[in-house]
Order: C-alpha cells, then sequence, then structure tokens
C-alpha cells in the first residue's frame, strides 16, 4: 500500500548580486505587508470589536499598493506578499482556537527572513528553478534527488542569521509506505555516557561532536550578552553566535 503525503525538501544555494538584493526586498516587503495587516486587523478589534479576515486585508493590500509610500510594494511578486497574509490569518485561526498566542508583530533584525511561492510564482523545469521576477535559475546546491516525477506545490526561500541562503520545495512523496506491524515494541533511553540505551541490551555511543562547539557557543554568548544593545559590535558577536549555531545544527544533520 502506498501513502502519498506532503514532503518539504531543503537545500542550501548561492544567489547571484541581482538575485540576493530581490530576495532581500521582497523579505522586506512581506514583513512590511504582514505587520501593516496585523495592526489593521488588532485596531479593527480593539476600536469596533470586529474580526478582519484574509479578503479584507487582501483588498488593504491593493489599496496600499496605489498609495506613495507603499508603492514600492509593486516591485516585488505579489505571491509572497498574498502569502504573508494567508500566514496571518493562519496565525489568528490558532490563536482563536486556544492552540497559540497573539500574533506578534515581525522584527527587520530578529524574524525569520523568507517568503513562500506558490506554482504561479516560480518556474520548476528540468532540475532548474526560477522564481518570478527573476530570469535566471537558482544555482540550487541538490545534495539529494527530489522523488522521481516530483513537481513541487510551493516554494519557500530563507536566509538564517548566519547569511546562508536556503530553498525548500514541498513536494508529494509516493515514495512513503507503511511499515508492517511487528507485534514488538523497544524501550528507548537517552543518557550522557550512551547517546540511547534500548530495551534489547544494545547502546548506542555518544559522538559527543558538539562538546567543543557548546563551549566556543558559549564563550561568544558571552560576548554578546556584553556588547551594547544596538551597536555594530553587537551585531557582530550576533551573528559568529549564528553561525556556530548553523555549524551546530549542520553536525547534527550529518550524524
Amino acid at each position: 500500500m502506498t501513502t502519498h503525503v506532503k514532503r518539504a525538501f531543503k537545500y542550501r544555494f548561492c544567489p547571484t548580486d541581482a538575485q540576493a538584493a530581490e530576495l532581500s526586498r521582497t523579505f522586506g516587503c512581506v514583513r512590511k505587508v504582514y505587520n501593516l495587516a496585523l495592526a489593521a486587523r488588532t485596531e479593527a478589534w480593539v476600536t469596533r470589536q470586529e474580526r478582519v479576515n484574509y479578503n479584507a486585508t487582501s483588498a488593504m493590500l491593493t489599496a496600499w499598493k496605489k498609495t506613495e509610500e507603499l508603492a514600492y510594494l509593486n516591485d516585488v511578486s505579489s505571491v509572497p506578499l498574498q502569502q504573508a497574509l494567508r500566514h496571518l490569518q493562519m496565525a489568528f485561526t490558532h490563536f482563536f482556537g486556544k492552540r497559540a498566542r497573539y500574533p506578534r508583530f515581525k522584527s527587520r533584525k530578529t524574524s525569520r527572513r523568507s517568503a513562500e511561492y506558490t506554482s504561479s510564482a516560480f518556474r520548476f523545469r528540468d532540475g532548474k528553478l526560477t522564481l518570478a521576477k527573476m530570469t535566471e535559475p537558482l544555482a540550487v546546491v541538490w545534495s539529494r534527488p527530489l522523488p522521481e516525477g516530483a513537481s513541487p506545490s510551493t516554494v519557500t526561500v530563507s536566509q538564517d542569521a548566519a547569511g546562508r541562503w536556503f530553498v525548500s520545495l514541498l513536494c508529494e512523496d509516493p515514495s512513503v509506505k507503511p511499515l508492517p506491524a511487528t507485534g514488538q515494541a523497544v524501550g528507548v533511553d537517552a543518557g550522557l555516557e550512551h547517546l540511547l540505551t534500548l530495551s534489547t541490551g544494545e547502546k548506542i555511543t555518544n559522538p559527543r561532536h558538539e562538546r567543543r562547539d557548546r563551549a566556543a557557543l558559549a564563550k561568544q554568548q558571552r560576548r554578546l550578552a556584553k556588547k551594547e544593545k544596538g551597536s555594530a559590535n553587537r551585531a557582530r558577536a550576533r551573528l559568529k553566535v549564528a553561525k556556530i549555531h548553523a555549524r551546530i545544527a549542520d553536525r547534527r544533520r550529518d550524524t
């Protein structure tokens, strides 16, 4: 029996200067639209006890683009901006369902830099991915193959605090198959001397790859805490901390 599930495949890529500039503009516009819509929805509820839905914020976006102050929103693809409004709608759905906190405004310094493109805003052909407003495909490092015949439904581009670029492709993966039931259970205990100990007696050695990185991370975090907020030195120290975090994440993924 084959089960069709959606899976995200994440890859690194190296943008050209023009692509990096376009994506940076898009990230900024996505953040701006999200914050404007959140402010409008909050103001409507506080002053008039009115719930504003996605359709209303989409109409607001059209009006914002026609103003002189926000005309720059027309310079980027409209799809990531619409997706930002959909994400905000989902955040409010979770909030009203008591599954999450009230949505928060996105910060230029601390919020995740990302943009989501649906199928109308990208082209994926012969292993090459080209986003809207771009003439050249992204130089993606295909570290693992996509499922045979896969066609991405959405593409999410992001940049982490260490400055690395990632692209995540959401595809339907028909290769996922449920394993046959064995009727047996195995207990797992996590420890320090051994990474895992199974109830069968098998012990998995703790590779301790992160010991040196953890020490370096603690040292850089102490330095970061001493820097003046808003200063250039603090920004550089924060970047060093982010790079160590990224190195630890890479080693975990490779283990």
